[in-house]
């Protein structure tokens, strides 16, 4: 009864493995990446590498507001923090359209445009949404794919005999199939617990989308409800009447909803209404300084500086925050944050070696039967591991290549930047289907080769460099990233002389006979 349910969680697990493995890399990989998505932006955005500040002026910074959307119906200023050293406003504007732009914080100067979606307007949400907003379709293949996560990983523990031993297992100098699947299970058990956590946390995040049952026999189907209670939403109307006098002092409000908070700051100011004279201001709490990323609020009148209302999570809400807290890692802790980028990476190993483990114990017996599965899978799996990467590279690239005014059939920078991304990956794809036994050997060079290129165009471009990003301390997440760009670049050439290798040792007649010709 035991090897009978063993064999058929090893078939859950293979199938699963092969059938969303390209979704689950996909989603690892940008996960992985948005451990550091604010030090993506820095080096995507070079006019937000300042030196962090905890000086604002609000009067010109209001001013700066009035400027960019006198007729706003809210002004968001997200506070500068050391990650995030500007003050970064978001607004409605004109078209109805919701913008983010960045102002220095001492001075409320109007940063330029730095036309990308970098980091966190682009690689973050891919991560949990895909950008596929049709009918949250994105949200729910990933969600699809935390499921199966969990699957795979239980499946997974299942089907070992000997899990504790493959911890301490790998031998790189066996043969492809043994030493992938050394890899695979070390991979796997050394970051158990943080991908069965990652996984389960991102389903608990989005209960509202998942689980919207639960919702609507708890609030008898008003969302609404919902959102004001669970999130502290608070709202009054508009007078109609423009102000009388200006806003009263941001600072006091500031100062008082720290205080309320125990000295904790704030992370978010909004301003709701700002020309009326009903207007009031939101103070939402900061991140930094604790796991759960709470929605603890103060609201103002913003006229006269009384508090209106004030909103604490109650507990279920507090669980679920303190969760989303572990999965965002927002808060200020860069071990752990080293610690999650390791363990992510981890992850993507993981499933590029059970999808090598796959293709290689099949390769043979495929071929004999004419089979075209193992070459389908194969370029899938390209196509999904180096594929991806590449892209991103090429994310990467246009970034740095592309001027600041460049537009091309209706496009701006920030959508071509993007349509970079998927264009490229595309190619990759039918690259591996086209070239197959060459095509990971090839796309380890194509690594190679973008990951320099990125690291010598920033040097271009904005003059931090390497030697100059390492003396101050403001540009060292810059450093960092040139840094993991040309360990990134480091280890696909060493994989890609190590293929190269290994198919001189398969095929030496036909080396040999390409040498005579």
């Amino acid at each position: 009864m035991g090897d009978t349910f063993r064999e058929s969680m090893g078939w859950l697990h293979t199938w699963a493995g092969v059938v969303l493995g390209a979704l689950l890399f996909a989603v690892f990989w940008t996960g992985t990446l948005s451990v550091f998505d604010k030090e993506i932006d820095r080096w995507m955005m070079p006019e937000t590498r300042l030196a962090a500040t905890d000086r604002l002026s609000w009067p010109p910074l209001l001013d700066t507001a009035r400027e960019l959307a006198p007729d706003a119906p809210f002004w968001s200023f997200f506070l500068p923090s050391e990650r995030v050293p500007v003050v970064r406003i978001f607004y409605r504007n004109s078209a109805g359209d919701f913008t983010f732009r960045d102002i220095e914080p001492r001075t409320g100067a109007l940063l330029p445009d730095a036309g990308t979606l970098a980091g966190t307007r682009f690689i973050f949400p891919f991560h949990y949404s895909l950008h596929l907003r049709w009918n949250d379709l994105g949200y729910w293949l990933v969600g699809l794919a935390g499921m199966a996560t969990l699957v795979l990983l239980v499946s997974g523990v299942v089907i070992h005999r000997k899990i504790f031993m493959d911890f301490f297992t790998f031998r790189p100098d066996r043969k492809l199939p043994r030493s992938s699947l050394d890899l695979h299970n070390l991979t796997g058990v050394l970051a158990l617990p943080f991908h069965f956590v990652m996984a389960l946390s991102g389903l608990i995040i989005f209960i509202a989308i998942y689980f919207p049952a639960v919702i609507s026999s708890a609030y008898d189907g008003d969302r609404a409800a919902f959102y004001k209670e669970a999130f502290g939403i608070y709202r009054t109307n508009t007078s109609g009447e423009p102000a009388s006098q200006s806003l009263a002092p941001l600072d006091d409000m500031v100062a008082e909803a720290s205080r309320r908070w125990n000295g904790e700051p704030p992370q978010l100011v909004r301003v709701w209404h700002p020309n009326d004279a009903e207007a009031y201001v939101e103070v939402r709490h900061s991140v930094k300084k604790s796991v759960s990323y709470k929605l603890d609020a103060v609201y103002f009148d913003g006229i006269m500086g009384a508090v209106l209302h004030e909103h604490s999570s109650g507990p279920v809400v507090s669980v679920q925050r303190f969760i989303a807290g572990l999965h965002f890692i927002q808060f200020e802790h860069w071990p752990l944050r080293w610690i999650y980028f390791v363990l992510g990476l981890s992850g993507c190993v993981m499933i590029a070696t059970g999808y090598i483990y796959w293709l290689e114990t099949r390769r043979k017996r495929h071929a004999a039967q004419g089979l075209p599965g193992v070459r389908i899978v194969e370029g899938l799996t390209v196509g999904s591991v180096s594929g991806i990467v590449i892209a991103t590279l090429a994310f990467f690239v246009a970034n740095r290549l592309l001027p600041f005014d460049t537009s091309f059939v209706g496009q701006d920078r920030a959508a071509l930047e993007v349509w970079a991304f998927y264009l490229v990956w595309l190619v990759t794809f039918a690259h591996a289907w086209a070239r197959p036994g060459r095509a990971w050997r090839e796309q380890c060079w194509t690594i190679a080769g973008l990951a320099v290129l990125a690291v010598v165009l920033n040097a271009a471009t904005t003059g931090d460099h390497l030697v100059r990003s390492l003396a101050h301390r403001h540009l060292w997440p810059v450093a960092g990233m040139d840094l993991l760009l040309l360990a990134g670049a480091a280890v696909a050439l060493l994989i890609a002389l190590r293929l190269a290798r290994r198919c001189r040792a398969v095929h030496p007649s036909q080396n040999a006979l390409k040498a005579a010709e």
